[in-house]
């Protein structure tokens, strides 16, 4: 059997909501992050034997297979293919355990797993709720509420905020950790994986965005304390301690070991898991935890073992939980920060933690990495990683 590995992964500058990305269609960002993906890793687009794609709402400008537009416009020779799925929050980390494992089956030698979303231009939930009138549920059969409480994924955060019995304080504080970290990270300059990017600053005038949007250098710990919670009156939940919505694209480029080795390439590391799991659709957000005991077990390395661990922050709550189940070294939770700084292009975030978590890697001179992401209605994925 074939050795699936990676050969590089980058992702684009996130950008806030109306922000700087705010007049680039989606298909040219995915476009983007292709061209940059190719250039880097030095493989010839025609290499690439097939292209898969995580975007969450696949409608209006994201619709009508947004991997395949996105190859055409990045210039890929029309022999190369392309597919786009829907994993929710894990699809681009899906696209990459996809292109993985057709690597591994010897379904093909060189493939991406990418992901894009652009939140400022095609609205969430507006494949499922397009009128925007039912909080993303018109659209779901009836008959799914009589099996099960479908929830907002809010008042699934305030559950396990619940469970774990973690603070309004103890979120707000995990939040400034992150922006903290990911501006420390920015402003050293450690975001290797970054392809600058065209946009707009507030005038509408060009700019080139190098750095993630979102990130703040200072968080006034006060201000923060007085933000209204969205989802329950005395509830912890905030727009601070949640992750931002956002836009951008990322993809990685996996490929058979012997065949990149005989063409020059320098493998950057290999898998070691890779799972998903389902879990309570109320709860929603706690499959990070059953996900990585699944993927720990199949690695065949405990926690102590792993340098770096990706938990995604769709709010606090998450990496604060699976925390409290796992009790990692907090220096090794997050080091560069995560969506509640950097932000959260749903279908992007997949590909683009993988693609920080490798950059972190080598920066530290880690060996293996952990990244585990929740999904809505109740799954998560995981990957272990081990640097090359």
């Amino acid at each position: 059997m074939a050795e699936p590995v990676i050969i590089d992964a980058v992702r684009t500058p996130f950008g806030k909501r109306g922000g700087a990305l705010r007049d680039t269609r989606p298909d040219a960002l995915l476009a983007h992050a292709l061209r940059g993906l190719v250039s880097r890793a030095g493989v010839p687009a025609e290499r690439i034997e097939d292209v898969v794609c995580g975007t969450v709402t696949q409608a209006g400008e994201q619709g009508a297979n947004i991997g395949r537009l996105g190859v055409l416009l990045a210039g890929f020779p029309v022999s190369v293919p392309a597919v786009s799925l829907n994993r929710m929050c894990g699809s681009s980390q899906q696209a990459v355990h996809f292109a993985a494992q057709a690597i591994a089956a010897g379904d093909a030698r060189y493939a991406i797993g990418c992901g894009v979303e652009s939140m400022t231009r095609v609205r969430m939930f507006f494949d499922i709720d397009p009128d925007g009138r039912h909080g993303g549920f018109g659209g779901l059969n009836p008959a799914l509420f009589e099996r099960h409480e479908l929830v907002h994924q809010g008042e699934s955060a305030e559950r396990v905020a619940d469970r774990w019995r973690l603070s309004r304080a103890a979120l707000d504080e995990f939040a400034t950790e992150s922006h903290r970290r990911a501006w420390a990270a920015l402003a050293h300059g450690r975001n290797r994986e970054l392809v600058p990017i065209a946009g707009v600053d507030e005038a509408g005038r060009p700019v080139e965005l190098v750095r993630d949007e979102g990130v703040r250098e200072r968080i006034d710990a006060a201000k923060l304390a007085t933000l209204k919670t969205v989802f329950r009156e005395n509830g912890t939940i905030t727009a601070g301690n949640s992750s931002q919505i956002s836009d951008g694209a990322a993809a990685v480029l996996v490929a058979d070991r012997a065949a990149a080795q005989a063409d020059g390439l320098r493998p950057r590391a290999r898998f070691l898991a890779r799972v998903v799991v389902g879990s309570d659709p109320t709860l929603q957000l706690d499959g990070v935890i059953p996900a990585t005991r699944l993927a720990l077990e199949r690695a065949r390395v405990s926690v102590a073992d792993v340098d770096w661990f990706e938990v995604n922050e769709a709010f606090a709550c998450v990496p604060l939980a699976w925390a409290r189940e796992f009790a990692p070294a907090p220096e090794k939770l997050n080091p560069w920060g995560g969506a509640i700084a950097h932000g959260h292009p749903l279908g992007a975030t997949g590909a683009g933690l993988m693609a920080k978590m490798l950059a972190g890697l080598e920066a530290t001179g880690g060996t293996i990495g952990l990244q585990t992401m929740c999904i809505g209605h109740g799954m998560a994925t995981a990957t272990i990683v081990e640097r090359i």
